[in-house]
């Protein structure tokens, strides 16, 4: 495939997403930024959603945890966070969403404010918006690396400057309508990902000569389609991965600004809460079509005798460009794209409303639009030096122990959150800070020395558990009792 053909690709697709932001930004207010007006239709954000929770690095990542990841026989295992996600989505639509309707938020962290004060506010802001920018940048590194390899390293081109061109593009599309825009972009994102997906799969099982009955039989005797594992040492232990997958759910989309924004641009609490179930299923059987693709990677590379790269991560990129045909490896590329591009956008947006509001004080003071201008551009340009350092560290072990503990923030955001939602007890606010850096410190130390620490015991994603836990402990200790009138 070559590399002008996907740039060509790459300019049409961007084409498409920059018609919608024109179209979408006609007679458009301020609000139209933060919110949308709450007039998005429930069935599109739902729709979109799947794109933005699911990043480039999921597109990659999913259908390779099917083989043998660091000593584990992955299989079907995801499912079991999968069931977990259900159970966080419900209790986001019966309890959080409720709770937002009812105070009228945009942003979600001004609930902190409300209950406990300025500096838990702050902390809780401070947090996303440390997660959030550690998380984009990686994703959009991800899409900029596999853009350089594929066509820029060819022309010369620095990768400095794809990582220009990269942010540059999500930029121009999303400084003026911002959450408005992004819902329907996320709509066209969702689709094009989801089709890169589907039809590989068909591409494979046409290769293979395999119909519907022969593709599921394949998965079953090539021993990669168990659900449920019960060893409770292993990361894979269903118990750990299905209450991971809930709380995974609630904090990285029910306490996200960029996640919980696009619900909040609905036109009222019922709609967002048709939103949020009908996400949930859809993001069901995404997941297990994901992880059927890479059952199906894993017995195509075996029946063609290519050989399977150390780190699964890369099988899904090297087949798709290397082994199929011209189209499906476009396609491919597409799918990546729209992936990390869905994530990575609202991420943007949602980072530019949080410091206007959390930090500038918008939504007291009033909107500037010339301040939320320099705010969109000062965050790309963050996101920008974030991802050449990544390139610099250049130690794929570094960069993901900088992702890992990029999502113990969530821990303390968590803690936060129950304990306001759970507790009526007011805490020293001022300490707030010390226990939301303490606890998520802890648990890295508890996490890297588990197996000496609990005979043998593995963290796997219930870290998020612990983390949140300890931040509720340490805020019980601030607190005192209420007092009563």
């Amino acid at each position: 495939m070559s590399p002008a053909f996907i740039v060509f690709l790459i300019a049409a697709y961007f084409g498409l997403l920059i018609l919608i932001s024109y179209l979408t930004t006609k007679k458009l207010d301020q609000n139209a930024f933060y919110n949308g007006n709450k007039q998005a239709p429930w069935y599109l954000v739902a729709y979109g959603m799947i794109g933005a929770s699911l990043s480039g690095i999921t597109f990659i990542s999913i259908p390779g945890v099917v083989g043998n990841v660091d000593g584990l026989n992955g299989q079907f295992s995801y499912m079991q966070v999968v069931l977990g996600y259900m159970l966080g989505y419900f209790v986001i639509a019966q309890v959080l969403l409720p709770l937002y309707y009812k105070l009228n938020l945009t942003s979600i962290y001004t609930f902190l404010e409300q209950r406990f004060g300025k500096f838990s506010y702050k902390t809780g802001a401070f947090f996303f918006l440390l997660s959030r920018t550690i998380g984009a940048a990686f994703r959009l590194f991800l899409v900029a690396t596999v853009l350089q390899l594929a066509v820029f390293k060819g022309w010369g081109v620095p990768f400095e400057i794809t990582v220009v061109i990269t942010i540059l593009l999500i930029w121009i599309y999303t400084f003026k309508g911002g959450i408005k825009t992004i819902i329907y972009t996320d709509t066209l994102q969702t689709t094009f990902m989801l089709l890169s997906v589907i039809l590989t799969v068909y591409y494979i099982a046409q290769e293979l000569n395999w119909g519907g009955s022969e593709m599921i039989s394949a998965i079953e005797q090539g021993g990669m389609s168990q659900w449920f594992f019960w060893d409770w040492k292993s990361p894979n232990n269903f118990f750990k991965q299905f209450f991971s997958g809930a709380f995974i759910a609630i904090v990285m989309t029910g306490l996200d600004q960029d996640m919980m924004q696009k619900n909040l641009a609905c036109k009222n609490l019922g709609e967002a809460k048709k939103n949020v179930f009908t996400f949930s299923i859809i993001l069901f059987f995404v997941n297990f079509l994901f992880l059927t693709l890479g059952a199906l990677l894993y017995l195509y590379a075996s029946n063609k005798g290519i050989e399977i790269p150390a780190k699964t991560d890369q099988l899904f990129p090297m087949l798709a460009l290397n082994n199929f045909s011209p189209l499906v490896g476009g396609l491919f590329i597409l799918g990546i794209i729209a992936a990390a591009y869905s994530s990575a956008d609202s991420a943007l947006t949602a980072l530019t409303t949080s410091f206007c509001i959390d930090f500038l004080g918008f939504e007291k003071k009033g909107t500037n639009v010339k301040t939320r201008t320099m705010v969109h551009v000062g965050f790309s340009i963050l996101l920008l030096l974030v991802i050449i350092l990544f390139n610099k560290i250049n130690n794929d072990s570094v960069i993901s122990e900088l992702f890992k503990v990029a999502g113990y923030t969530y821990g303390p955001l968590l803690g936060l959150f129950a304990f306001g939602m759970l507790t009526k007890r007011p805490v020293i606010d001022k300490l707030v800070p010390l226990v939301c850096v303490l606890a998520p410190t802890i648990c890295y130390f508890v996490n890297k020395y588990s197996m000496e620490l609990f005979n043998g015991y593995k963290f796997g994603f219930e870290i998020l558990i612990l983390n949140g836990f300890l931040t509720f402990i340490g805020l019980y200790i601030l607190s005192v009792r209420p007092i009563k009138n």
